[in-house]
């Protein structure tokens, strides 16, 4: 069972949000954070997997704070939408194995190589938790602000209507070049 918290004023650089935190079945917490009204067709919304190199120390050997910070300023500039952050990092490997793989990365895998080594699929996220987030805030129909198949898929297989996709772009720098080829050939991401 899923618990939750009430809902609290969020101001940021970015602007102002509500945020509301969730407690997920195997007991890791996801945070909502969103604006506008939920029952609106087509919301806007993100489904951010924590990132900590990347969201907190703007790491440039991937994209993820990047993807962050469009999703909130769009979301700002719509006036509608939502970014769900779940407690999933490193592609749901955890945060140890998931600088690990950075070292195996180091001497020459991809993204997937260095997961696979470890034991691991390339991707071990689950999505489950998200939809019923969604639902939680009362989010029946989405406009998803992403590039990766996989949560398009996952959200509409729960009969969440998918109405559209947002496109996310960054600008690749030298340091994640290779990352973002890995998500689109291995990955199938839309990139």
């Amino acid at each position: 069972m899923m618990e939750s918290s009430e809902e609290a004023t969020l101001p940021s650089k970015y602007g102002s949000f509500m945020v509301r935190a969730f407690r997920g079945r195997d007991g890791r917490e996801h945070l909502a954070v969103f604006k506008g009204d939920m029952r609106s067709e087509g919301v806007p919304v993100r489904i951010h997997s924590e990132c900590k190199t990347g969201d907190v120390f703007m790491s440039l050997a991937c994209d993820c704070g990047k993807q962050l910070i469009r999703a909130l300023e769009y979301i700002e500039s719509k006036g509608t939408g939502a970014i769900l952050y779940l407690a999933q990092e490193g592609r749901g490997i955890g945060l140890l194995n998931k600088i690990n793989a950075y070292k195996l990365q180091e001497s020459g895998l991809d993204t997937c190589e260095a997961n696979e080594k470890l034991g691991f699929r390339c991707d071990e996220r689950d999505y489950g938790d998200a939809v019923w987030i969604l639902r939680e805030l009362g989010i029946r129909s989405v406009k998803v602000i992403t590039n990766n198949r996989q949560k398009i898929r996952s959200i509409e297989e729960a009969g969440i209507k998918v109405v559209g996709r947002i496109p996310i772009r960054t600008k690749p720098t030298r340091y994640n070049r290779r990352y973002l080829q890995t998500k689109k050939s291995r990955m199938g991401q839309l990139l």
